[in-house]
């Protein structure tokens, strides 16, 4: 006999306290009571009765957890007090020296302070009002923040509802992680799907919290760990260190230890503890946040214009440890270039078992005298990609040989067999042969990808399958594909069939369909062309109407013969002449070039263009293309409009990772503005756009005294 309503609700509001409590206890406690199969029987009754009875869901059910709708952009949303960053070291001298400042800034009294783990995760901050869960939002520029309360609502360990008395306002922060074990997992999978495997789980969890589709996070093996408030109402904390208890007795999952200390060397004794416990935490740690525990001191000491006077992040070296390199493999890349990788005899370093480590090239080899059999010191970069850092010379076997590129591969691409040839510019040897099956899917990746022709239904193990299949030989074989065909596609095995499927491969027909009309700029992009990046493609298509014009473009002559006569000794005034009055050049205000002109692309980029489509594959991609009716058009805007464009004329250049946006994005947002993005910082640079562990970009723009923004200063000139 079936439930009634009464009956039914009385039941469900059992099953979800009961849910809860399996949650608590196996996320913030690690304590089961219960095995897997007892949790699904639970959480599949709850799922049928809400089916049965869909007036009685609520917001907070267990259920609810897989989020809404997939949401079209992030909403912004503002801190209610801001989320500063904190100054880093590497040097316990300068730990020492921050102990020293803040006890010169508050003489004669004893200032204990907090050393906890710093989690290397997305920092976030959630807002409880009276026990439920309200709002959470990433730091962003630590003023305004991505509502990502939808995708927060997905991990398990976050409490809709808090437990007991609840303060009135609840303001807290910490770090999103994906747990080591759910990192390798997840990579292994996107492995066997022909997807990008994510560099570290930092990575993965930024990458997870950026999805719009809610039900994507659900899948993904995040967790959170909170060590710190925000904005309170209704309970008096005078201590961080009170924050911690109160925080587990709510039921939110905190930093599993924290030590509270007196003096610098008490200090120190904690930073060296948690140094040799920190790898068995579920999630990464790159070094000890330092806080004064008193609320009270912290005031008083105030703040920089960045960050707090009152804590400092001491950030671990990258551990190194021994191995034998065994072997050397070389892969290859879809330009064809080879890339070679060590097999590592496997080692246990920063908390995972390492057997493979890049070499870059043949040139970093050389530089390094690395031999097959060598011991070789390896390093976590950033602790999650291995790196060869050095060879210890004294254990070096005596029939150890120096490791010669070329013949190790016989001279020919170790996936097709075709003949390989150095080139220069990118100290890398290169796989000649277009059709190369490994060239092949990758330049079908490519070409597919978002910043190309955005068709990302046939990325990964689609592609992979498409050439193995021989449905697709070369990119543009993608135009000729039909529904039919794309829905049989078997992405499995031949025991272990897994069809694609019609709703799939409707999808994708339909944005093979829309990459038809993308403007120019996407499909220079898109073919690969060697030297010719997205800033490169943006500029040729301003000055070219059609892929054929660029093809047989006369600016791009013009630019080789200027170079040919200047080289020669000869006049090249007619030719500078020419460019600039066709907009391609400019006077040169160098003194070097006496004269001279500056042109929107340099030789070398010029030469590469028309040798690509001169090519047999060149030429062949442009008859493809008029055969398939595809005739990408300019997107050129008038040289008027364009010089009234807000950024119109100035020159960007990005360093380091932004808080809540991509590079991509916020190169998007310049170059619509009319701005350009270059690669490297010079005198010509108006701007350096610069996030979190900027490198030498940012250096070079300081020597220089070009200004450099911030994440939030650039929204502004937004």
């Amino acid at each position: 006999m079936g439930m009634d309503e009464k009956q039914a609700a009385k039941r469900l509001e059992e099953l979800r306290d009961e849910i809860r409590k399996h949650d608590r206890l196996y996320y913030d406690e690690a304590a089961p009571i219960i095995s897997d199969r007892e949790y699904d029987r639970l959480y599949k009754e709850l799922v049928a009765l809400e089916t049965q009875f869909p007036d009685l869901v609520t917001p907070d059910s267990p259920t609810q957890r897989v989020g809404g709708k997939p949401l079209k952009a992030f909403e912004q949303v503002s801190h209610l007090i801001p989320m500063l960053s904190l100054d880093n070291t590497y040097s316990e001298e300068e730990v020492k020296n921050f102990y020293t400042r803040i006890q010169r800034l508050l003489p004669n009294e004893n200032i204990p302070v907090v050393i906890e783990p710093k989690v290397d995760g997305v920092a976030v901050s959630l807002v409880y009002e009276n026990g439920r869960l309200r709002q959470a939002a990433t730091r962003g520029d630590g003023n305004v923040g991505d509502n990502i309360t939808q995708n927060i609502r997905t991990i398990r360990s976050v409490p809709e509802r808090l437990r007991g008395a609840a303060p009135k306002l609840l303001e807290v922060r910490g770090e999103v992680y994906m747990d080591r074990k759910g990192f390798e997992e997840l990579n292994e999978e996107r492995k066997k799907e022909g997807l990008p495997q994510f560099a570290n789980p930092r990575n993965a969890a930024a990458g997870s919290l950026k999805q719009l589709d809610p039900a994507i996070v659900a899948k993904r093996p995040l967790g959170i760990v909170l060590y710190g408030t925000g904005a309170i109402e209704g309970v008096d904390v005078d201590l961080h260190s009170e924050i911690f208890p109160l925080l587990k007795k709510l039921g939110l999952p905190v930093t599993e230890r924290w030590w509270v200390a007196n003096s610098v060397e008490e200090i120190l004794d904690a930073i060296h503890e948690l140094d040799c416990i920190r790898h068995k935490f579920v999630y990464q740690t790159d070094g000890a946040v330092v806080k004064v525990n008193s609320f009270a001191q912290r005031e008083r000491l105030g703040f920089t214009a960045k960050s707090p006077r009152w804590a400092i992040a001491y950030k671990y070296a990258a551990e190194r440890v021994e191995t034998r390199l065994k072997n050397i493999v070389i892969q290859v890349g879809r330009t064809g270039i080879l890339t070679p990788v060590a097999v590592l005899e496997p080692v246990f370093v920063s908390g995972s078992t390492v057997g493979r480590a890049t070499l870059h090239n043949e040139d970093e080899i050389k530089r390094k005298d690395i031999r097959i059999g060598d011991t070789v010191v390896i390093e976590k970069a950033g602790e999650v990609i291995p790196a060869v850092v050095e060879v210890v010379k004294s254990k070096r076997p005596r029939d150890a040989k120096p490791f010669d590129f070329a013949a190790h591969v016989h001279g020919k691409c170790p996936v097709c067999g075709s003949p390989i040839q150095r080139d220069p510019q990118f100290v890398a040897w290169r796989c000649e042969n277009l059709q190369c099956p490994a060239q092949t899917t990758r330049r079908v990746e490519f070409f597919a990808a978002r910043g190309a022709l955005d068709i990302e239904t046939v990325g990964g193990i689609v592609a992979d399958k498409l050439v193995e299949r021989g449905l697709v030989r070369e990119p543009l074989d993608l135009f000729e594909l039909k529904t039919e065909q794309l829905a049989k596609l078997n992405l499995g095995t031949e025991e272990a069939p897994r069809l694609f499927g019609e709703k799939n491969a409707t999808k994708a027909t339909n944005a093979i369909g829309r990459a038809r009309t993308l403007p120019l700029s996407r499909w220079l992009f898109a073919l690969a062309i060697p030297d010719v990046g997205k800033t490169t493609a943006m500029e040729l298509a301003r000055f070219h109407n059609t892929i054929d014009h660029v093809a047989h473009s006369e600016l791009l002559r013009g630019v080789l013969e200027y170079h040919e006569k200047r080289e020669g000794g000869e006049s090249s005034n007619e030719i500078a002449e020419r460019l600039i009055k066709a907009g391609f050049a400019k006077p040169s205000k160098s003194k070097m070039g006496k004269g001279g002109i500056v042109t929107e692309v340099g030789p070398v980029v010029a030469q590469s263009v028309l040798d690509f489509f001169a090519s047999t594959g060149g030429k062949r991609i442009l008859r493809r293309l008029n055969q398939l009716g595809i005739h990408p058009k300019s997107e050129k805007v008038s040289a008027k409009k364009a010089a009234e464009l807000p950024m119109a004329g100035k020159t960007f250049v990005l360093t380091g990772t932004l808080p809540s946006m991509t590079r991509e994005e916020a190169t998007e947002k310049i170059e619509a503005l009319g701005g350009r993005v270059t690669g490297s910082v010079s005198k010509k640079t108006d701007y350096v756009l610069a996030g979190s562990e900027p490198g030498s970009k940012f250096d070079r723009a300081k020597e220089l005294g070009i200004r450099v923004l911030d994440e939030a200063a650039f929204r502004k000139m937004l």
